[in-house]
């Protein structure tokens, strides 16, 4: 029984310790929506809380498509970037990885904080492959510059695959997530699904 409580009890300080540092992370909190129009430098769109909005695009504003795409895509020296929750063991929980284009490595690269789809916080980390383990080859170890993190990806959870996109490519219909920059009236970068494909970061 002592060793069980103190199993638990180290676990439970493990669980403080991971939120507390998460809680110390600066938190990136992309915008998801669907595009309504594009007009001249001006996207329009609805968030997904109903609300239309708009936003400037200049020839600074990164664009990138999303495909869906399989496990079997990630590979040793992949570029993978994965929103994810904190485990008591240490580990990260994938809630979706998406896989970069080579072209696109080193893109967001780093461990930071992340505001999940659902409004939740979670984490992101964005780097290069190592090892990947596991029969069905579901736990991969992502370095990044300063660190690295075993991830462990559910068979339930999303993979996609980012690529260059252009601005015609941002269409009607298309759901994206938005990254604003600084001043808050012009696109930083914009994540748009390919062919319907909702981005699952």
């Amino acid at each position: 029984m002592k060793i069980a409580l103190s199993t638990t009890f180290g676990l439970l300080l493990l669980s403080a310790a991971v939120m507390a540092q998460a809680a110390d992370m600066p938190v990136v909190k992309p915008v998801r929506g669907t595009i309504d129009s594009v007009q001249a430098d001006t996207l329009s769109f609805t968030d997904r809380a109903g609300k239309h909005e708009t936003i400037g695009l200049t020839d600074k504003t990164a664009i990138r498509v999303i495909s869906k795409t399989e496990l079997t895509s990630i590979k040793s020296d992949s570029f993978v970037g994965s929103a994810a929750a904190a485990q008591p063991d240490g580990t990260l929980k994938a809630l979706e990885v998406t896989v970069f284009e080579p072209s696109l490595k080193g893109s967001g690269e780093g461990h930071y904080g992340w505001e999940n789809a659902d409004g939740t916080t979670g984490t992101m980390t964005n780097g290069t492959v190592g090892k990947i383990t596991g029969t069905t080859g579901r736990t991969l170890t992502v370095m990044y510059k300063g660190g690295e993190k075993q991830l462990v990806v559910p068979n339930d959870v999303p993979i996609a695959y980012v690529e260059p996109g252009k601005r015609e490519q941002l269409v009607a219909g298309a759901k994206i997530v938005l990254f604003p920059a600084e001043d808050g009236k012009t696109a930083r970068g914009i994540a748009v699904g390919k062919n319907g494909f909702a981005p699952p970061m």
